[in-house]
């Protein structure tokens, strides 16, 4: 497989895989460049599983239509290598994502890959280099206020992934059921004009202790390993599960996900992240479309 990917990657053009990146910049101007006409500093987007009949790419590339920004971080299972080995399922939204980001980082977009366990074959090819965009294990951001942000994907501190593979891919296999069960869901609200956005996978992952008990505990190791780094905070995806807090004094910012949640973190020119939650959004507006549309007819049928 890794000589495959390595052909595949060479063809994006830029510098060959196993070519050394240049060492990556912490320190950046803390105000918008007079030059700059995009409206946020940093995306980090993480979980998107490409290749996956769960990942929601569409509702994907509407928001990085609205939201653009100077740098990207992929925070790990970008692309899905243990569903792709299940079989292939790879439809034009998926590609067309990834030609968007590689677009991107062609026209002076920082695009920043961080593989996770999903897509871990990438991991070899840390410090390499493919079509501009830079594949490092970790690295660390400096916002606009001064906070150092550790940027790790995450699957290193859960010890079902790491130890205990076969749990996790039939882990990962219920968890896809649950968000496919979720799309019909969501089709019978839409239906019953239910508003808002609810979710099968994340009312599971609040309800049951086990749950509870796993994300807290991820939440606690990985903030822990963040202040070792010497760093303010962490950002990290990998538990599905998008949130910006304080964990023992160290700021944790979880990206979440784009097969269920569809939530993102964004940091605007002042240094101040933000958790975007886009289904809602999207829900929102096209309810107050609906909204509009009705008023109009009834305003017209007076």
């Amino acid at each position: 497989m890794a000589d495959a990917l390595r052909e595949v990657f060479n063809n994006f053009g830029g510098m060959p895989l196993g070519t050394a990146a240049p060492e990556l910049p912490l320190a950046r101007a803390p105000v918008k460049p007079a030059g700059s006409q995009r409206p946020y500093r940093t995306l980090f987007l993480s979980d998107i599983h490409l290749g996956t009949r769960a990942c929601q790419a569409e509702h994907l590339l509407s928001f990085l239509r609205e939201h653009e920004a100077d740098t990207i971080y992929l925070v790990g299972d970008i692309i899905d290598f243990w569903a792709l080995n299940r079989g292939i399922y790879w439809p034009a939204s998926h590609n067309t994502f990834v030609q968007k980001i590689l677009k991107l980082a062609r026209h002076d977009v920082r695009v920043v890959f961080i593989p996770g366990n999903h897509d871990e074959a990438l991991r070899e090819y840390a410090g390499s280099q493919f079509g501009n965009i830079e594949i490092e294990r970790e690295t660390a951001h400096r916002t606009a206020d001064g906070r150092r942000l550790l940027l790790v994907h995450g699957d290193e501190f859960d010890q079902i992934a790491r130890c205990h593979r076969w749990v996790a891919v039939l882990g990962d296999i219920s968890y896809n059921g649950l968000v496919r069960i979720n799309v019909w869901l969501s089709w019978a609200r839409r239906k019953l004009r239910r508003s808002g956005y609810w979710s099968l996978a994340g009312y599971a992952k609040k309800r049951i202790k086990g749950a509870l008990e796993f994300i807290y505990g991820f939440e606690a190791a990985v903030a822990h390993y963040a202040r070792q780094a010497g760093a303010d905070g962490v950002v990290c995806g990998h538990i599905h599960s998008a949130v910006i807090k304080e964990v023992d004094g160290i700021s944790y910012i979880n990206c979440g996900d784009w097969v269920d949640s569809c939530t993102a973190i964004v940091e605007h020119w002042s240094g101040k992240l933000e958790l975007v939650h886009w289904d809602e959004i999207e829900h929102a507006a096209a309810a107050a479309s609906r909204e509009a549309a009705a008023t109009y007819s009834r305003a017209d049928a007076a």
